[in-house]
């Protein structure tokens, strides 16, 4: 595992950028991840699906998928693809601090 640092802090990472321990994270480091995945700013609705992903993440052990976020989050498909473009579950996990969600490639 590789160490790198965002927003500050000394974060691990694996291979594919993911963190690797969702206790370092804190939302410096989410707005710093937003912004190289292409989201310059996080509005109050990227927080709202941040927050969910975390409390749920933290609470199941892993990321949650798109299905799951998009029924127990309240947010549409067409609304996560417009927030997180272009692969939506990993690019919210990636910010959320959590690992890669099952099923993505």
């Amino acid at each position: 595992m590789a160490m790198r640092e965002i927003a500050g802090h000394q974060v691990q990472v694996n291979e594919e950028g993911f963190m690797t321990d969702p206790q370092e994270w804190t939302k410096d480091i989410a707005v710093e991840i937003a912004k190289v995945e292409g989201i310059p700013e996080l509005t109050l609705q990227h927080w709202q699906v941040i927050d969910f992903c975390r409390q749920d993440g933290m609470a199941t052990g892993k990321a949650p998928t798109l299905r799951r976020i998009t029924t127990a989050a309240g947010v549409t498909t067409k609304e996560m693809f417009a927030l997180f473009p272009k692969g939506p579950a990993k690019k919210v996990a990636k910010i959320s601090g959590l690992g890669k969600p099952e099923g993505c490639v």
